[in-house]
């Protein structure tokens, strides 16, 4: 039997911007991975108090992401957990560096991708074309801000996105579905069969709740912020609908590392 294991393991500190590649990550009962989609930029307009630094989980709609603004894709942005300094770089210029910990610099960040917003095109479909004013929301491993309220991690097969590359005929980067943890030793979209199971990884276990429905987001490039390619069209035309990657909720808390073996534990008979 081939093994399977952890390949790549990935957070999105601020939901709709980069992602940072983890040697290990924790992962959390009622929480899923600290870190991850910890901080948003939410549209102002949809706040009832502009001056908290934190908000409950809201739906994805009331704050900026890819979907709506391809452009965000082109800054490269990173998160230091240990000072809190947000960094933004584009073309490895530097645009920003605040702090998050302090509301002068909470302000930098709101304000930056404010102006970053009135500078790029919204996509057709977008919620808030008239670029509404952003709010820094969120605070490092305490709030999340995934698109669905179940709290939850993803997973996806690295064979899938070879698939897809092959139907498309050039390379697909992986970090375009934005997945947690990529594996390796699934057969393409074999992923899908682990639907309703529970399953070892590291010293956590979780269950496996649903298939993920796309976005036109995998249409943009992660590095450039254009829309380069027709992902969503593709997987319509040949499989009838738009789905990759499995979503899946920690039952039990622990940590996994990179190279560590996922297990798919037996179905408990009754």
């Amino acid at each position: 039997m081939t093994k399977i294991s952890v390949q790549q393991l990935l957070i999105y500190p601020v939901k709709g911007l980069s992602s940072h590649k983890c040697d290990r990550v924790y992962l959390k009962v009622g929480h899923g991975i600290p870190g991850d989609r910890a901080f948003a930029l939410m549209y102002k307009q949809n706040a009832t108090d502009t001056s908290l630094t934190t908000v409950s989980w809201m739906n994805k709609q009331n704050f900026a992401m890819q979907n709506d603004w391809p452009g965000l894709a082109a800054l490269n942005c990173f998160y230091d957990p240990d000072t809190g300094t947000f960094t933004v770089k584009r073309k490895a210029v530097e645009l920003l560096v605040a702090d998050t910990k302090t509301i002068k610099g909470r302000d930098q960040i709101s304000a930056f991708f404010t102006g970053y917003l009135a500078g790029i095109y919204p996509s057709q479909a977008a919620r808030h074309p008239n670029r509404a004013p952003l709010q820094l929301v969120g605070e490092f491993d305490k709030t999340r801000y995934p698109d669905r309220e179940a709290v939850h991690i993803s997973l996806v097969s690295q064979a899938t996105i070879n698939h897809l590359s092959q139907l498309a005929g050039q390379p697909i980067d992986v970090r375009r579905f934005r997945p947690n943890i990529v594996v390796e030793g699934v057969p393409a979209w074999g992923e899908f069969d682990w639907v309703g199971k529970e399953i070892q990884l590291g010293t956590a276990r979780i269950v496996v709740t649903a298939r993920i429905n796309r976005c036109l987001n995998i249409d943009v490039h992660p590095e450039t912020g254009e829309r380069d390619m027709r992902l969503l069209s593709l997987l319509q035309e040949q499989f009838r609908h738009t789905q990759t990657g499995v979503l899946a909720q920690v039952i039990s808390s622990g940590s996994v590392a990179i190279g560590e073996e996922l297990m798919i534990m037996p179905d408990v008979k009754l």
